[in-house]
């Protein structure tokens, strides 16, 4: 059984547009159906699923880049939080592009693979079990980023709650208290985002503190993990409820 449960929350972290909201009653009816996610985080996933048609486009979007855009903190690439600033996230992009490659996954050279919208979407590629057990590997980020959005009393809280609750296990408390932790910006002062943003690009051949065999040793254990038990290949598909 696949869970297309991940695909909604994949679609739900996504930059809001008249398309995502014309698929609401879609999103809502497959949460309903399949019956994952218990019935209080239902509720608040439909409230944030009918926002998506109650309130303006423009107002929606906005708040979208606030968050996600401009609050390095609040980032949607996983391995970001696990690396900080640092290049070692380099070959941690690798393997986990390699991990999707083996289930037949192919993905835009424009995406970055730790990209948490990507990455659920994988999981609704796979049986419910391995997705479950793949999902719990990222828990600490997914824990962290919860902490982060009640904080902001931000809309989007909800999603990382019911991604916790799907995950095979929990995070504890002080693996999510060690990640990396950018400050909380001014998302309305420019010239300091700018100034935080101002990186050299990542680079995929890997740099930083690498293992004697070239790999990034706390993103290889983890992805070591992440790999599920053997499965027929499963390719991209696109949402069809």
């Amino acid at each position: 059984m696949m869970a297309n449960t991940f695909k909604v929350l994949s679609i739900l972290m996504t930059y809001p547009s008249t398309e995502i909201a014309a698929a609401v009653p879609d999103l809502k009816r497959v949460l309903a159906d399949e019956g994952l996610v218990p019935d209080g985080l239902q509720r608040r996933l439909n409230r944030l699923c009918d926002e998506l048609t109650d309130r303006e486009l423009i107002d929606l979007q906005e708040r979208y880049v606030l968050l996600f855009d401009r609050s390095r903190s609040l980032s949607l690439h996983l391995f970001e939080h696990v690396h900080g600033e640092s290049r070692d996230r380099g070959q941690a992009m690798v393997d986990l592009m390699e991990l999707y490659e083996r289930h037949g996954l192919a993905i835009d050279a424009k995406e970055l693979p730790d990209y948490l919208p990507l990455f659920l979407e994988f999981l609704s590629t796979l049986p419910l079990a391995d997705a479950r057990t793949l999902l719990a590997e990222p828990l600490p980020v997914i824990t962290a980023l919860k902490q982060r959005h009640r904080k902001r009393d931000s809309a989007y809280a909800v999603v990382f709650e019911v991604l916790e609750v799907l995950a095979a296990g929990k995070a504890k408390p002080a693996e999510a208290a060690t990640l990396a932790t950018p400050p909380d910006e001014d998302p309305d002062d420019h010239a300091a985002l700018d100034r935080i943003w101002e990186e050299e690009a990542v680079s995929f051949g890997g740099a930083g503190a690498m293992a004697p065999d070239g790999s990034c040793p706390a993103s290889r254990d983890m992805l070591a993990r992440m790999t599920p038990a053997p499965t027929s290949p499963a390719a991209r598909r696109p949402f069809n409820g």
